[in-house]
């Protein structure tokens, strides 16, 4: 039956008389966290998000005091251009001697020079070029739109602060004694930021200090969250590179993961008493499926559901409620896998396509409604529609609506099911 749909929604592009697409929806945001919505919680619950609340504010004050310490008697204030570089100049996967030389140490300073007060890192700063100045602001583009721009400036988005803490975790390995005391301390800062920026659900934002939008949402896309369990997972297990954090904060972290899997066990979406996916974010107070972008609707994701499922089956000795999610969440992505069609580019005109291709292998939908079980898309006016190429060209071209990133749960789901079989008492 879906092969048969996704075969004929493709033909709506040769024959669109015989097609109705229609608009399903229009996505809404997100929505901050605030004094308003905490009192609305239950009593027992508003004391610990009203700290978090008040310490999140704190530290993003402290934040811009600081850069406004820096600036008391400057000339002109220094200006850093937007950088692109591979793994944002953090090279992750050199041999383990190269992070004691002098390049590596380079990085590692240009690091802790962009490190915030408050212990995280700004995104699309190359840290591989030259050292935050004084007076510099953490991430690039001081105006925008004629306001000072303040945001991402503590981030877990794209990488951002995991990469770092990893780097620096790798430098001070090669660097035993006083040498390496630096990189340890920004290091250490930096995790208690991780620490700090956690919900009491479990759940992570985006951006921390808090910035407001759907930033403060619970955020799984594009592996936000789940880098920082891994991370946090790392750090609980004494690996190699983290063999230095103190007992007590390594309990921290463990403690961390724990509440972490457990938000993961309760927003996994079901349908008809049936485990199904997760979405790319949450809503930091009810969990419920939450839009973040104008194009990015409320709705089960694949990418960020494989990523889900590879940490769980991770985890050593998962407990029953693990394994049941492990379980439904693969079987799930096995129900939604598209065959027959290909998502490839035609004509600069007509740009990127879903087009029938008989016998191709399976991808999947970045997308599906969570009821209908059905691949959505979403435009830039925040239409969800229920036909990628209904989509304007921009957002057609600009977006990776399709994929084969759940092949990666199923292949090691395949093991993993041995030592932990459905149905298995």
């Amino acid at each position: 039956m879906r092969r048969t749909a996704y075969t004929l929604g493709a033909l709506c592009l040769a024959l669109p008389a015989i097609c109705q697409p229609a608009i399903l929806s229009h996505m809404t945001p997100a929505q901050p966290l605030s004094e308003a919505r905490i009192g609305a919680l239950p009593e027992a619950q508003r004391a610990e998000w009203t700290a978090y609340l008040t310490r999140s504010r704190a530290l993003m004050e402290a934040d811009k005091a600081a850069l406004r310490a820096e600036r008391a008697g400057l000339s002109a204030t220094p200006e850093r251009p937007h950088t692109d570089a591979p793994e944002g100049g953090m090279l992750l996967r050199k041999p383990a001697v190269w992070y004691g030389g002098a390049e590596a140490l380079r990085v590692a300073d240009n690091i802790l020079s962009f490190q915030t007060p408050a212990g995280g890192w700004g995104k699309n700063v190359d840290r591989g070029g030259r050292p935050r100045r004084p007076g510099e602001h953490w991430v690039p583009g001081e105006e925008r739109q004629g306001k000072t721009n303040w945001t991402y400036v503590g981030t877990i988005d794209n990488g951002t602060t995991t990469n770092e803490l990893r780097f620096l975790a790798r430098v001070q390995a090669q660097l035993p004694g006083t040498r390496g005391g630096p990189y340890r301390a920004g290091f250490l800062k930096g995790l208690r930021y991780l620490l700090n920026s956690q919900y009491p659900n479990g759940g992570f934002p985006q951006i921390y200090p808090l910035q407001g939008g759907y930033h403060d949402a619970v955020t799984l896309n594009d592996d936000a969250m789940v880098r920082v369990v891994n991370l946090l997972m790392d750090v609980g297990e004494g690996r190699s590179d983290f063999a230095f954090v103190p007992a007590t904060q390594v309990e921290e972290a463990k403690s961390a993961v724990q509440r972490a899997v457990g938000m993961f066990v309760a927003t996994q979406q079901t349908r008809g008493g049936r485990k199904t996916g997760w979405g790319q974010q949450f809503d930091a107070l009810t969990l419920e499926l939450a839009g973040a972008r104008n194009f990015e609707p409320a709705a089960l994701a694949t990418p960020e559901t494989t990523s889900v499922l590879l940490l769980m089956m991770r985890l050593p000795g998962p407990p029953r409620e693990v394994q049941e999610a492990v379980h439904g969440g693969v079987a799930w992505l096995r129900s939604v896998a598209l065959r027959d069609v290909a998502w490839k580019s035609t004509t600069p005109e007509r740009g990127r396509m879903l087009l029938p291709a008989p016998g191709a292998g399976e991808i999947w939908a970045r997308y599906y409604d969570a009821r209908s079980m059905k691949p959505v898309f979403g435009d830039r006016d925040r239409s969800v529609h229920d036909d990628v190429n209904e989509l304007h060209i921009e957002r057609r071209n600009g977006y990776a609506w399709f994929g084969t990133v759940p092949s990666r749960a199923l292949e090691r789901y395949a093991s993993w099911s041995l030592q932990y079989p459905a149905g298995a008492e």
